[in-house]
């Protein structure tokens, strides 16, 4: 099996990588601080084609498939996992509904803008008493004629306050479950529409999270996404997707951390000596390590399946538990190293560790990721 990535691939990864660096790392430390939207970030990301990876070329994207935007999505974390969050929420969740299930009227309207960045997408499917599961939604959607009227509240929506387009997933019929849940493209300019209460998060800072308020949003029915009452089918297809796109972002945070970590032992001295050259140091380097690489592999295969029309749910899904909990130990023993210095804001590392944290909640919890992978093989 070859490991090795193209050539194309290695400049992708190496241009991410300089203008992350370049540009994003000190924007996430006034992000962070601020509370501000990476608004500048997003925009230069749009720049260099980061917010069209998931739309085809026919529609002004860089259509990079899975594994070209892991590459892309892991440089972005490193220096700026707020921005990391908002371009894959807005390209693994919002532009891959409507290039997957959009019909090409849908495509051609929405597929341009959204990658050229004059829209930002979001997604919105949990509420307050549907998290894990989403099945048991009661955002409504009512039938008028040929439109359809939202009403509901969701939560926990990323950047819900400043997108311009959300693929929202509302009940049609109220007897049915999961077979009674349909999905629609809404506009944030549309009447009825109104962002709510801003959480105060303890990471991803520069990531506004929102509550969505849809008071009697009409919506045409042309912009329904797929079919009536298949919606929750869309909902869990694009998390796979989703999945490999906060196993990218766990991998980032990771590798901040392990870089973070390698410089200060080597810069710091105890009882005349660097950090580095103690074995207990040794050992959470060579851990933090090899955690980041068998991250890295388990992403990676997810994304090669994805990209080639494989099944990849169980594979996702390992690649999200892994990368997560990578994320969160390479955190915590960053901040070790750094010892009293790593719990004060001069280091990233007091940064990294509540960014991290996240990684192990949204897009299905580590429990349900276990869950997931259980049941693939259970039922085979």
């Amino acid at each position: 099996m070859d490991f090795s990535l193209s050539e194309d691939q290695q400049m992708l990864q190496q241009a991410a990588r300089e203008f992350a660096q370049n540009e994003l790392v000190d924007r996430a430390v006034v992000a962070d601080r601020d509370e501000v939207f990476v608004a500048d970030s997003v925009r230069m990301c749009a720049e260099m084609g980061f917010l069209g990876m998931a739309v085809p070329e026919a529609h002004g994207g860089s259509e990079l498939g899975a594994l070209g935007s892991s590459l892309v999505l892991i440089e972005l974390n490193k220096a700026c996992a707020s921005t990391g969050t908002t371009i894959s929420v807005h390209n693994s969740l919002a532009c891959e509904s409507i290039a997957r299930f959009g019909n090409d009227e849908q495509q051609a309207r929405y597929l341009p803008r959204l990658a050229s960045g004059e829209m930002l997408g979001a997604y919105a499917l949990s509420e307050a008493g549907s998290g894990s599961d989403a099945g048991s939604l009661v955002c409504k959607a009512t039938q008028d004629g040929e439109d359809w009227i939202l009403d509901g509240t969701k939560l926990w929506i990323s950047h819900g306050s400043v997108c311009d387009l959300v693929v929202v997933f509302a009940r049609t019929d109220a007897d049915a479950r999961t077979r009674g849940i349909t999905a629609f493209v809404i506009e944030s300019a549309w009447d009825g529409y109104k962002s709510g209460k801003q959480e105060l998060k303890m990471g991803l800072r520069g990531s506004p999270t929102v509550e969505l308020h849809l008071d009697g949003v009409r919506v045409p029915a042309a912009n329904v996404l797929g079919e009536v009452n298949k919606g929750f089918g869309i909902a869990m297809s694009l998390l796979d997707g989703g999945r490999i796109g906060i196993a990218s972002q766990g991998i980032g945070i990771a590798e901040a951390c392990l870089e973070a970590s390698i410089k200060y032992a080597g810069e710091r001295e105890q009882f005349g000596k660097p950090l580095a050259a103690f074995g207990a140091i040794q050992e959470k380097i060579a851990e933090m390590a090899t955690r980041v690489d068998a991250a890295k592999l388990l992403t990676w295969r997810a994304a090669w399946l994805k990209d080639a029309g494989e099944p990849h749910g169980r594979e996702a899904s390992m690649a999200k538990l892994e990368a997560s909990r990578a994320a969160n130990y390479g955190a915590k023993e960053a901040v070790q190293i750094h010892g009293g210095a790593g719990y004060t804001r001069d280091f990233p590392v007091e940064r990294y560790f509540r960014d991290a944290r996240v990684t192990e909640i949204y897009e299905g919890t580590t429990e349900i990721q276990k869950l997931v992978i259980a049941r693939s093989y259970l039922r085979a």
